[in-house]
């Protein structure tokens, strides 16, 4: 398991894109922390290897491990195991995309547009 570094960009005032690339086999994202932007959404494409499942947490203190899996506007736990992209609903202090289980093939790229 590898902590896998953003590249952030901004795209105006008041949106940006953050992208964790190449996430593998039981890798996580690191922390990205930003709470003037309420309105995001992730986006997720590759190779999603045998068992692959892609979570999308955020926590309000990173030092107690305590990560929560994130929900969409339905309420439903962003749990991706295909490509697509899906609505972020909590706003937390820190977010970030983590692979569970997947094998060998794994290779996934996750963008966050988000904008405050």
């Amino acid at each position: 398991m590898a902590t896998v570094a953003f590249q952030a960009a901004r795209i105006t005032e008041r949106t940006m894109s953050v992208t964790w690339a190449v996430l593998r086999q039981d890798d996580d994202g690191a922390a990205f922390e930003r709470t003037d932007f309420a309105d995001r959404s992730m986006q997720v494409w590759g190779v999603f290897g045998a068992g692959a499942t892609l979570l999308i947490e955020g926590t309000n203190d990173p030092a107690t491990g305590n990560w929560q899996t994130l929900t969409d506007p339905q309420g439903v736990a962003v749990s991706l195991t295909a490509a697509r992209i899906e609505q972020v609903q909590e706003v937390t202090r820190y977010i970030r995309p983590r692979v569970v289980g997947g094998d060998g093939t794994t290779a996934l790229t996750v963008i966050m547009l988000a904008r405050g």
